[in-house]
């Protein structure tokens, strides 16, 4: 494998390790952290690191050039601080960024074993030593709780995968993404009695393949190793890039959108509003969809135990919290568990709670698109999976009343050879709203990737008591919410890796809140952002509103803050640029009207990029109509979240699946 850094380059990074580090104990050296990074970015590749490479140079020539390297910790440590942690310049917070890759590759480590992610390799794991962290393998698990072992049945059959070689020339339909969209598109298709070929463009990589070393499995699963960003860098962006898409690194958290007694009673209806611009849908038929998708991946509240840190700690937060209110519309607000198709609950195969949701289960506990909708395709139905594979363009032909039809799909294979698969009676596009714009763009498909909306998330930790519950990362990741009616406040946690990424501060700080980590617990706010991007030179373009957008993020991230204190919380971390501390004395709301000027002022990510595509009956204003079919075309559709015409302010996963189901579920969509 090539390096992926010059000389100059490594000398930079351990620099900047240094400096990140100053006044902190190190368990690793500077020289494993960057040996660290050069093993994600050598996994990454592609663009993402020619980008990497880029912001390496520019950072050491904003921080000084070689004179940067050449001083002293201290003194590196200070320029961080006076031109990346305390600027308000966009171009110098762009680049402090960094310091979470570095941060993300120091509590990563990983020590190599005799098999990939040989966890008895890592039992005394000096980095999860120093944080008090232990591995689900040495985890002391008591008759209440269920056992860390895999579920067998329910993987793709490995002969169900094709390569290059077994690939055929033609095939009836051709769906293009197998996540949520793409994989339950493909199996109602299937089931019609159509030969189906299933392209991803990720690897495959079923459970018993999934380890717990972190770095290796986001580097392998996500789209750019989890780096993938706004243009402006202001977002990060989490998409799954495997079989069964984000399916396969997501939390599972199922959510209906305006479903009575889980949705805050005064939020929008999306339904009605997509009704309203032009995107009528049969309300009764969606919901039948959201049904038939709970049937099939077993969706039910999870069982408290799973979330026992986190999870109460909101909960029980919030209604101390609203206890205290005036505000009526946080007295009607909801609190509850989340509903996941994880298990299913309260069965033998119910959620194991090792806590690594975001980095795939190792134990085939999630109902994922990978364990449901593609082996039942496959080994009932005869579709077949094409994993590694980019669908480059859709090949038209005229069809007889003048509209253009599908003929055929360019293919870059696992090889990197070109092919051409003739689809002899249709195309299926569900590879995400940033990939199926761009592969609609490229196919000559007019008003690709506009008004791309976001569910814009940015976490608060807080720092608890000493003997206050057990170890808060010993639980599944996600596990609670509050709908507070504008915005929704969830729980989280996250592995080390993960969570060293997200917490906020820099030098010690940084380091002494790690040390807490069994003493932190965690929570996200998650808002809509309703049609503020595009998709512009394959990128995502993304803006919030800053008289619409940013009171909004500033209420929603006072409030968790609040929600904390009243938890028991002895002082707050939100993920703010410079890594402020919050203490209970504070004035919160003051604070943060201070602190949020603009979205560069705070960490902001999205793992549901929908819209871009969307559904309109006028092709003026979207790019297919209700049944989902691209406009001016007899056989293409698109069955993921890029239709929806709004935001639709909730977790996707659930509303994506719904959509393909309305869209090839009640009926055969090619006749």
């Amino acid at each position: 494998m090539t390096a992926p850094f010059n000389f100059g380059q490594l000398k930079f990074l351990k620099a900047l390790t240094e400096a990140l580090f100053h006044e902190a104990e190190m368990a690793i050296t500077p020289d494993q952290v960057v040996a660290n990074v050069c093993d994600l970015f050598a996994k990454v590749g592609g663009t993402k690191l020619d980008e990497i490479r880029l912001s390496l140079t520019a950072t050491e020539f904003v921080l000084g050039g070689p004179f940067f390297t050449e001083d002293d910790v201290a003194g590196r440590a200070q320029k961080l601080k006076d031109r990346l942690q305390n600027s308000q310049i966009d171009l110098f917070q762009d680049m402090a960024r960094l310091r979470g890759i570095i941060y993300a590759c120091y509590y990563g480590h990983w020590q190599p074993g005799l098999e990939p992610g040989d966890q008895s390799a890592n039992a005394a794991n000096p980095v999860h030593r120093q944080i008090g962290f232990t591995l689900p393998k040495f985890r002391q698990r008591g008759s209440y709780d269920v056992p860390l072992e895999p579920v067998r049945g329910r993987e793709i059959d490995p002969a169900h995968i094709l390569d290059a070689d077994s690939l055929e020339d033609e095939y009836d339909v051709i769906v293009i993404g197998s996540g949520a969209g793409g994989g339950v598109a493909a199996y109602n298709i299937a089931a019609q009695g159509y030969k189906v070929l299933i392209v991803e463009a990720g690897p495959f990589y079923p459970s018993h393949a999934i380890t717990h070393h972190e770095l290796d499995m986001i580097a392998s699963l996500y789209k750019h190793g989890a780096l993938q960003t706004s243009t402006n860098r202001d977002f990060v962006v989490f998409q799954g890039r495997c079989v069964g898409g984000s399916s396969t690194i997501n939390n599972g958290i199922c959510l209906r959108v305006n479903e009575a007694g889980r949705t805050h009673p005064d939020a929008k209806d999306v339904l009605a509003k997509w009704a309203s611009i032009g995107a009528p849908v049969d309300a009764a038929a969606f919901h039948a969809s959201y049904d038939a998708v709970q049937a099939k991946l077993g969706i039910a509240p999870i069982e408290p135990r799973s979330g026992r840190h986190n999870g109460p700690h909101l909960i029980n937060g919030w209604h101390n919290y609203a206890a205290a209110s005036t505000d009526p519309r946080e007295k009607r607000a909801v609190a509850d568990w989340f509903a996941k198709n994880f298990g299913p609950p309260n069965t033998v195969n119910a959620c194991a709670y090792c806590g690594y949701c975001n980095s795939g289960c190792a134990y085939g506990r999630r109902m994922g698109i990978a364990q449901t909708y593609l082996p039942e395709a496959c080994r009932d139905h005869g579709a077949r999976i094409l994993p590694g594979t980019k669908a480059d363009r859709i090949v038209w032909q005229t069809a007889f009343d003048g509209r253009r039809e599908a003929e055929a799909v360019k293919l870059i294979l696992p090889d990197q050879s070109k092919g051409l698969v003739r689809a002899r009676v249709g195309v299926v596009v569900a590879a995400g709203t940033i990939a199926s714009s761009k592969l609609l763009d490229r196919s000559d498909i007019d008003g690709t990737g506009y008004q791309v909306s976001l569910n814009v998330a940015s976490p608060v930790v807080a720092l608890m008591p000493e003997g206050v519950g057990g170890d808060a990362w010993d639980e599944d990741q996600m596990s609670s919410y509050v709908d507070c009616g504008d915005f929704l406040l969830e729980s989280h946690f996250q592995p080390p890796m993960s969570m060293a990424s997200l917490m906020p501060g820099w030098f010690g700080d940084h380091a002494s809140r790690m040390k807490n980590f069994g003493r932190v617990h965690s929570a996200g706010i998650l808002f809509p952002a309703d049609r503020r991007g595009q998709i512009a030179d394959g990128k995502l373009k993304f803006s919030l509103d800053i008289d619409d957008d940013i009171p909004v993020l500033r209420d929603a991230m006072a409030t968790l803050t609040k929600v904390h204190f009243a938890a028991g919380a002895l002082e707050c971390y939100p993920a703010l640029a410079r890594g402020q501390t919050i203490t209970r004395d504070m004035d919160v709301d003051a604070f943060f009207r201070d602190a949020i000027r603009e979205q560069d002022d705070v960490t902001l990510s999205s793992s549901h990029p929908h819209g871009g595509n969307a559904i309109n009956e006028d092709p003026q204003h979207g790019v297919v109509d209700p049944d989902c079919r691209v406009h001016g075309t007899t056989n293409v559709f698109v069955t993921d979240a890029s239709v929806f015409p709004s935001c639709i302010r909730v977790n996707a996963q659930w509303t994506t699946m719904a959509m393909a189901q309305y869209a090839t579920g009640r009926r055969d969509p090619f006749r």
